[in-house]
């Protein structure tokens, strides 16, 4: 990924589950909630399908927060992130 800028560091990338995920880990293995960037602006975790917006450089994943966009596809999740 080092040949792409990312929305926030990578360091933060690699760490970051999501967290309905990581709290039920019995449905997803060893490593519950893997996140990847969409439209750089957008944490999406496959496991849950939660979807959390990166505003202003800073991820918000609060669990109410993914929820809000679980039903969004990709494509059509909006560049920026709305405020609220």
């Amino acid at each position: 990924m080092s040949d792409i800028e990312l929305p926030i560091s990578e360091e933060l990338f690699e760490i970051l589950r999501c967290p309905q995920a990581v709290q039920e880990r019995e449905k997803y293995g060893d490593d519950p909630g893997v996140l990847r960037i969409v439209k750089n602006s957008w944490l999406v975790s496959d496991d849950s399908g939660l979807k959390y917006p990166i505003r202003e450089g800073i991820p918000v994943m609060l669990i109410e927060e993914g929820e809000k966009w679980k039903g969004t596809s990709d494509d059509d999740l909006p560049v920026p992130p709305p405020a609220e």
